[in-house]
């Protein structure tokens, strides 16, 4: 089953004429339809979420620590869905987005040390009911900006009364030290700045991006070190 199977008797057709954004979220705010697919993002984030917890918990009872710093969460608005689909020139309809959108539920992952990242990874994919679809290892092969992350497009089952559904969603896994420099970085986007001052200010978040990266290396080191001397 894909993710609209469950919607089919309640199937809407979105007028040809929608073009623009406002159109495209006006249509939506009023759709059984693109309302009930929303639901099963979120309903997947649940999912994904509780398998992580467990896994944070299961992993402190056999190693005395948690892996996992936190966790949050995040659905897609019809504005940044409408802009994503427009972007990469994909058909502007609800069918669209959950054949060729892979983030619209998204679950962000912070981690203490780089190592706990490929750690929860490994958990998590190694569930029997957890698919793999993508794998963007930005950690080992960062942008050309710095930012660095692991991603995973992860295909999960989910219960509901009308039998059982399948729905993706896009587990982003980093270090406190990472997260912060992206919602740096994310922010830079939402700000004015005189085109004189861009490239100044992408020179400092690239080379700040190299030394929180040298400094999680460090610090999963010490706690190596650490840890051998408490053996």
């Amino acid at each position: 089953m894909n993710e609209l199977e469950l919607l089919n008797d309640t199937e809407e057709i979105m007028p040809e004429n929608i073009i623009t954004k406002e159109q495209f979220v006006k249509f939506v705010e009023n759709s059984v339809k693109f309302e009930e697919l929303m639901m099963m993002y979120r309903c997947a984030i649940r999912e994904v979420q509780t398998k992580l917890e467990i896994l944070n918990d299961e992993f402190k009872t056999k190693r005395q620590r948690n892996p996992i710093d936190s966790i949050r969460s995040r659905i897609k608005s019809p504005l940044s869905i409408y802009e994503k689909l427009k972007r990469r020139n994909h058909p502007i309809s609800i069918q669209s987005i959950a054949d060729n959108l892979n983030d619209v539920a998204g679950i962000r992952v912070v981690c203490p040390f780089i190592s706990d990242i490929y750690d929860v990874a490994r958990m998590l994919i190694s569930q029997d009911d957890v698919e793999v679809m993508e794998v963007k290892d930005y950690i080992k092969n960062p942008k050309p900006n710095g930012y660095r992350s692991l991603h995973y497009v992860v295909i999960i089952p989910i219960f509901l009364s009308s039998g059982k559904e399948y729905m993706k969603v896009e587990v982003q896994i980093r270090t406190i030290a990472m997260n912060f420099w992206a919602s740096l970085e994310h922010q830079m986007h939402y700000k004015q700045f005189d085109n004189d001052d861009m490239p100044e200010i992408v020179k400092q978040l690239t080379e700040c991006a190299e030394n929180i990266y040298h400094t999680d290396v460090r610090m999963q080191e010490i706690r190596e070190d650490i840890h051998k001397f408490n053996e």
